[in-house]
């Protein structure tokens, strides 16, 4: 690599002696590549047309072969290939220093060079369309090669840790990014044009609250004053409700200090929604139209292929309380347990596992769902009606003791939104939340706290309101056919390479 990296550095210093500077300050196209390749396509084989053109783009393959050179250069839309004739290129401009314009580009450009070029159209004998080049400008010279264009990055890890050489070697990767972007900004329009109000909530708070979740601490030196970075953006978006805003939500960055695997990143995105006077009936239905509708836009269907299975997105989905799936998949009713005792022996005597920290009946009901169930959920079913030791944020139901009206949606196995008809009882909520601030205190890391500030907000008075929660990160894998989390962010948490500390 240093004896690569030697070479061209010298191809740098020669660029500068004939007044070619490696690294230009701007260049002015007139055309993407993918431009070309569509307004053009009725050039014949072996005919040119006399079209000026500027173009900017990354070389990634050449061919010299004596007086031809043929490179292919990418931009963001795609690639064409460049045409080089020596004879041509001679013409244009005379040597310097013993470079002609041909030597120039044959001798002292590389695959990985960043450069501009401007010509006229020509397509091959062989049927590709070119830009005939009349003349170029080196615009940054790259000093490391590109991983080889038959394997590419076959090392996984590296993918990762270098995203913008797979990004390079990979169509795949840049199209599922392209995706994402065009998602997020679907699903904005969709929000908004529905009279939603997008309103930015703090990353760093005094409590961190709005999920069973491990908080990241951190510090402000001048108040010294410990933080921690959001884990939801649920109580500070239910303030605005109290404050009169009917119609909120926030689509941005959440941080959760847990595990790492193919479904979950301690950095990632979602978005959530409030809605006044609203329940989580009306959420269902907003979930199955936004994420249908955004489906449609953006591949044009609503029936997809994730990971070979057929996929379903057409509303209306299935509905169906987490006590029935149960039910379903093991043969358990849990309404008719009576103590914790008696659920987990029927647990194990149908092979569950009824673990020590699952300390009621509801919480053995969804240790049940989790092993039996939630991985057979392919085709999206709203799992409804939860246990209420598990939802301390949602309503209790109105008809079913012991149960919250919350649902979550699975597909594709995965959980992908989590919504509740939402607690607006201070009481109620101050209750849930000392109970779970006991549990914290017995050991439960991912339990909350007691939010002061917030009950203070709910005691002034908060109208009936939906919530609704979706990941964005699993919502991408879904309509990318993406199999790890990592594949749709751009940038994923990994271990250094080097076990160093920041500085």
């Amino acid at each position: 690599m240093s004896e690569l990296r030697e070479v061209r550095l010298e191809k740098a210093q020669v660029l500068e002696g004939l007044g070619q500077g490696p690294y230009s300050l701007k260049y002015s196209i007139t055309h993407k590549s993918a431009e070309l390749q569509i307004a053009h396509k009725d050039l014949p084989n072996g005919e040119e047309r006399k079209v000026e053109i500027s173009i900017a783009g990354r070389v990634i393959s050449r061919r010299v072969m004596g007086k031809l050179a043929f490179f292919t250069l990418a931009d963001e839309s795609g690639t064409i290939q460049l045409y080089l004739e020596k004879k041509f290129l001679e013409e244009q401009a005379p040597e310097v220093n013993g470079y002609s314009l041909f030597k120039q580009l044959t001798e002292l450009v590389d695959s990985g060079d960043w450069i501009g070029v401007k010509g006229i159209l020509r397509r091959t004998d062989r049927g590709e369309l070119s830009v005939k080049v009349e003349s170029w400008q080196m615009l940054s010279k790259a000093l490391q090669p590109l991983p080889d264009k038959w394997h590419g990055l076959a090392d996984i890890e590296k993918r990762y840790r270098q995203r913008y050489l797979d990004l390079i070697v990979s169509p795949n990767s840049r199209e599922t990014f392209r995706k994402r972007a065009l998602m997020v900004s679907a699903i904005r329009r969709w929000l908004d044009d529905r009279d939603f109000l997008e309103i930015e909530t703090p990353v760093l708070q005094s409590e961190a609250g709005g999920a069973d979740a491990r908080p990241f601490i951190t510090h402000h030196n001048t108040l010294d004053l410990p933080l921690y970075l959001r884990i939801a953006t649920e109580l500070h978006l239910k303030r605005l409700v109290v404050g009169g805003f009917e119609r909120v939500y926030e689509l941005g960055r959440i941080f959760r200090n847990e595990g790492i695997s193919t479904r979950h990143n301690p950095e990632f995105t979602s978005v959530e929604v409030y809605q006044a006077f609203a329940d989580y009936i009306d959420m269902m239905n907003m979930t199955e139209n936004m994420i249908s509708a955004v489906c449609r836009q953006l591949l044009g269907k609503t029936k997809i292929t994730y990971q070979g299975n057929e996929i379903d997105l057409t509303p209306p989905w299935r509905r169906v309380t987490m006590h029935d799936l149960v039910l379903e998949a093991t043969g358990l009713d849990f309404s008719t347990f009576q103590n914790r005792a008696v659920a987990a022996l029927a647990m194990n005597n149908v092979g569950l596992e009824a673990p020590k920290k699952a300390d009621s009946v509801g919480r053995l009901l969804n240790e049940a769902f989790e092993q039996a169930v939630e991985n057979k959920l392919i085709q999206p079913t709203f799992v409804t009606d939860y246990p209420i030791e598990i939802s301390p944020l949602a309503r209790e139901h109105r008809t079913k003791k012991g149960l919250v009206e919350r649902f979550e949606l699975f597909i594709a196995g995965r959980e992908t939104a989590n919504a509740f008809s939402e607690l607006i009882d201070p009481v109620d909520q101050r209750n849930r939340l000392e109970n779970q601030q006991e549990r914290r205190r017995s050991g439960d890391l991912e339990a909350q706290g007691v939010d002061e500030d917030f009950l203070n907000a709910l005691e002034v008075g908060m109208p009936p309101t939906g919530g609704l929660g979706i990941g964005i990160d699993r919502l991408v894998m879904l309509l990318t056919d993406s199999q790890s989390i990592r594949d749709v962010i751009a940038f994923p948490l990994l271990r250094p390479e080097i076990n160093t500390q920041p500085s």
